[in-house]
């Protein structure tokens, strides 16, 4: 594709990503320090992206830069993600698709995480499949211990916590969308508050 159809398919490419994940261009331009008007000149075709301003874009929304320039796919399909440690938790990324359901497979060591459980709330819904091992679910006042081939599925505002308090390993696939893979994949959510009523 020459150069300049690559530039003027960028600007629906970034809207695209900004409204499938429910950011406006007002929280984009606070995240990214990059003005309103240029990120709705860039959206529109009205601004040539930089590479500055890409980088900018892709680090907010979590994609390689060849997602937002559209890079042709190479002949392989299998996805080549490297995996990440958060919590003593490996998490390896199982999709490559920006916004929507994403897939990981996560493998706990034995007693992971360590200490009291904490429950926590979010938007969103989440299905796990334990591979192998158990792992422990605390969901509301429900507290289960899946085993290997069992499968749960929440709403993720019900408050809720998953772990291995168990002396084998347990490995999950899991399928959270936006909301639950910030919370679980990113960072660290702050813990849920009871309310008074």
């Amino acid at each position: 594709m020459p150069p300049d159809e690559v530039l003027t398919a960028v600007g629906p490419r970034l809207r695209a990503l900004r409204q499938q994940r429910g950011v406006t261009l007002g929280q984009l331009g606070a995240a990214t320090g990059i003005s309103v008007s240029t990120l709705s000149r860039l959206e529109s075709g009205g601004r040539r992206p930089t590479l500055e301003l890409l980088l900018a874009l892709a680090r907010f929304h979590r994609v390689p830069l060849d997602d937002l320039v559209g890079t042709p796919q190479t002949r392989d399909p299998r996805v080549h993600r490297r995996p990440v440690v958060r919590h003593g938790v490996t998490i390896v990324p199982l999709t490559r698709r920006p916004g929507g359901v994403q897939a990981y497979k996560m493998i706990y060591p034995p007693q992971v995480p360590a200490g009291e459980p904490t429950q926590q709330a979010h938007e969103g819904y989440e299905w796990l499949y334990v591979l192998s091992g158990r792992v422990r679910l605390l969901l509301g006042s429900h507290d289960l211990t899946l085993d290997a081939g069992e499968v749960a599925e929440f709403d993720t505002r019900t408050p809720h916590w998953f772990g291995n308090p168990h002396d084998e390993p347990a490995e999950i696939l899991s399928l959270f969308g936006p909301q639950g893979e910030r919370l679980h994949v990113r960072a660290r959510p702050s813990p849920v508050r009871p309310t008074r009523p």
